[in-house]
């Protein structure tokens, strides 16, 4: 698989940044090693540009004839390889070449089929979406990974998501523009699609786990059979007699949550590692009152018996460490253990030298990342998407900041997903 041509800019007139990336796009796919006949453009816009939504995927489409085939959303940021645009006009594009029978766009109009068999999906998706986590879950029990990836749409204005394929709109959207909001969109793809997927968590646990034994709805009575607010009482070293110290404690906690299997188990993987951080299935939720009556903590989820909960704080030293771990676990596994002298001295240049090169094993990636996240919480401008590049090398990649990030069947928060496009 060649390396995926893609483009990122900025400037106050969007037809100026779409000028800019077309430049970058026509100049890679004219180079050696980059893919020049892609079908599939992934799109992903800041909602500085959301009004004008229509009218910039109308021109990149005209001016890209031979991309048949489009998805993407907004955010209120958007990521590209080294760098970050928050809260500024800013526009990226990945052309993706993909066996044309190896992926389906799909969108609330135009579902995805059962006639193709999807063994994974990006997804986009409107927050405001009724039973969203239930539509997650259920998509993808259709694929045959069961692991779906993407976030939610982010922005002041609508939450837009673009769909586009074949003649130019999805089948079955009639005149519309490709430009929808609400529901899910995004991309399926076939079993010839090698992907790779990471979840990194950005909090850190205070404590061990603990069982919930005792639960009303999204109200946590006890944990291990200990009334619940007085174990996070405990663990965040504060009483309910300094009731100052102990809101200003509980308002910068978080709770972390691991569902059950049907056999009442915890799921698969460890809600705290030995490392001390959390595991991939943990998902982190806000407390959103305590119910002093009771003893009781109010979490904005819905709490099961067996559920496993832990205390815990957002943290930019774990944050920074986490995604450095799941970057190093995807270029072990796709570098080989022995390399050509020529691939070798590439993949060994300096960071200022390390240009995209196949050897990586990395076509393309998408990473989505939570609204607070991004560089001003890992130290400085665009430092999250610094540490991806320091660890993969200058691999293509865009991506979006969501208000809720997808991975496996749930709905993420504080997190980041990272997929690449393997060629291994």
């Amino acid at each position: 698989m060649k390396l995926f041509p893609y483009g990122h800019a900025t400037h106050p007139q969007w037809r100026m940044a779409a000028a800019l990336v077309l430049a970058q796009l026509r100049a890679q796919m004219a180079l050696h090693g980059y893919a020049d006949s892609p079908t599939l453009a992934l799109l992903y816009i800041t909602d500085h540009y959301g009004p004008q939504a229509p009218d910039i995927l109308a021109h990149l489409s005209a001016e890209l004839p031979e991309i048949t085939d489009w998805a993407g959303t907004v955010g209120i940021g958007i990521a590209s390889n080294n760098v970050e645009y928050f809260d500024e006009p800013a526009l990226a594009v990945m052309l993706c070449e993909l066996p044309s029978d190896q992926y389906r766009v799909f969108s609330g109009v135009a579902p995805l089929g059962m006639a193709f068999e999807a063994q994974t999906a990006l997804v986009h998706a409107d927050a405001r979406t009724p039973e969203l986590s239930e539509l997650i879950t259920e998509l993808a029990e259709r694929t045959d990974s069961g692991y779906v990836f993407g976030g939610l749409s982010s922005g002041r204005g609508k939450a837009l998501q673009f769909a586009v394929a074949g003649d130019g709109n999805v089948k079955g959207q009639g005149a519309a523009s490709g430009v929808f909001s609400g529901g899910l969109s995004g991309v399926a793809f076939g079993s010839q699609v090698k992907l790779m997927s990471r979840v990194t968590q950005g909090c850190l646990p205070l404590a061990k786990a603990h069982r919930v034994t005792a639960a009303d709805h999204n109200v946590v009575l006890t944990l291990d059979h200990e009334p619940a607010l007085e174990v996070m009482l405990r663990e965040l070293k504060v009483s309910l007699q300094q009731p100052r110290d102990a809101l200003k404690a509980v308002r910068a906690t978080l709770v972390g949550l691991t569902g059950v299997r049907k056999t009442g188990r915890p799921a698969d993987m460890a809600s705290v590692t030995r490392t001390g951080n959390f595991g991939g299935d943990v998902m982190v939720r806000h407390i959103i009152g305590l119910d002093p009556a009771r003893a009781g903590v109010a979490v904005a989820a819905p709490i099961g018996i067996g559920m496993e909960l832990t205390f815990c704080q957002r943290n930019v030293p774990a944050a920074r460490a986490d995604l450095m771990r799941v970057c190093a676990e995807i270029r072990e596994e796709l570098e080989p253990l022995e390399l050509a002298l020529e691939s070798a001295t590439a993949l060994a240049a300096s960071e200022a030298e390390a240009a995209p090169h196949p050897m990586r094993g990395i076509a393309g990636a998408i990473y989505v990342s939570c609204t607070g996240r991004g560089g001003p919480h890992f130290g400085g401008p665009s430092a999250e998407l610094q540490i991806i590049r320091r660890a993969l090398g200058d691999v293509p990649l865009v991506g979006f900041f969501a208000n809720g990030e997808i991975a496996r069947n749930h709905l993420y928060g504080y997190t980041g997903v990272l997929t690449v496009f393997t060629s291994n």
